[in-house]
């Protein structure tokens, strides 16, 4: 089998909720999706997407994406997608960096496989360790009275697990912190999530502050060194999202116990094949994941749910339906939600099938 072609569709997908904002006044209103086909000779298309969460969040930008595909994409074609480690060595070799770039190619390779083989993707990663996966919903920043009240809203509809937006000013936060676990039951998990937004005495006073709560802390500062020095200075359950880019790193925090549980983007990392390595070595050293992507709509779902599925239940700290957040259905048979759980199709490959009715023409065609 060989790679005939690889082609790109732009999609913008605005937000239920009007916009997503985030630590440092960062915010999305519409997110700029790339939906991504590799073509075989033998009739198989595998499809993908990448949708980083703008250009401030990390080294990734939506038009980055598609300028990776068009350099990508001349080296790939004649390619065997089956080949994976193959398809991802040629990547690497042809551009440095930019795994979110690669990312789609790889995801849409795995696509073919299961296609290929006529099994789900998560049957390929190992099979299902769970049926459905536990979500958890994240929680834009906003006053600590319209946060609170958006997770009593989110509770009904069968959520358990909230990702806190703060890493703005740290005596907003704490209150942010205070106000939502006072709505929350128990049994209920919320993670304030500072998304590198913190400075070290801040993060250091928040901390302190809200060292008598039920509360995960999350990425408090900007470089791995300062999230340690957070780390050891409290006792509260820790997780590293944005520092944790790739084995190297993941390796380095498990050896220093930088962090209790990670989150573990697909796109970050340059898709699943590299997604994959990183869950094993997780589950081998005990560190369990938020499995998830930047952003996305139904394809980047299905992927989270495939990757989400084949991880054993307790190292699956939850994952992500990005597919609920958007107003646009990019394609059919993608997960959707059912009281706050997901799961994968048990449809060959990802399960998927794009709507081209709304993707429209393709922005990228390399034959």
């Amino acid at each position: 089998m060989k790679i005939t072609a690889i082609k790109a569709w732009q999609v913008d997908i605005p937000l239920k909720e009007g916009r997503y904002s985030w630590s440092n006044g960062n915010f999305v209103d519409v997110f700029d999706s790339t939906v991504v086909a590799v073509e075989t000779d033998e009739g198989l298309t595998g499809y993908a997407e990448c949708c980083p969460l703008g250009s401030a969040y990390l080294p990734s930008y939506a038009r980055g994406v598609r300028a990776g595909l068009e350099e990508l994409a001349p080296h790939l074609i004649g390619k065997n997608p089956l080949a994976l480690n193959e398809i991802n060595a040629c990547m690497d070799a042809a551009l440095r960096g930019h795994p979110y770039a690669k990312a789609p190619i790889d995801i849409a390779c795995w696509d073919i496989l299961g296609k290929a083989t006529n099994q789900p993707i998560y049957m390929l990663l190992g099979g299902a360790m769970q049926e459905d996966v536990a979500l958890y919903r994240a929680i834009s920043q906003e006053s600590p009275e319209k946060m609170a009240a958006k997770i009593a809203v989110y509770c009904k509809e069968g959520y358990t697990k909230f990702q806190l937006k703060v890493g703005g000013e740290a005596n907003d936060d704490i209150d942010r912190i205070h106000a939502t676990r006072a709505v929350l039951k128990k049994s209920d998990l919320l993670v304030a999530d500072a998304n590198t937004g913190w400075t070290r005495h801040e993060a250091a006073r928040v901390v302190s502050a809200v060292a008598n709560l039920d509360v995960y802390i999350e990425q408090p500062c900007l470089t791995y060194e300062e999230s340690l020095s957070i780390r050891r200075r409290t006792a509260l359950p820790f997780i590293l999202d944005e520092v944790i880019d790739g084995a190297g790193t993941l390796v380095r925090g498990i050896a220093e116990d930088a962090m209790d549980c990670i989150n573990l983007k697909i796109s970050k990392v340059g898709g699943l094949t590299k997604a994959r390595l990183m869950r094993d070595l997780c589950v081998a050293s005990g560190i369990p994941m938020t499995i998830e992507d930047t952003w996305g709509g139904d394809i980047t779902t299905a992927a989270i749910a495939h990757l989400a599925r084949s991880t054993p239940e307790k190292f699956c700290f939850s994952a992500t339906d990005f597919n609920s957040y958007g107003t646009v259905t990019i394609a059919t048979g993608a997960p959707q939600r059912i009281n706050g759980r997901m799961t994968a199709a048990d449809r060959p490959g990802l399960g998927v099938t794009p709507d081209f009715n709304v993707l429209g023409e393709p922005v990228l065609v390399n034959t």
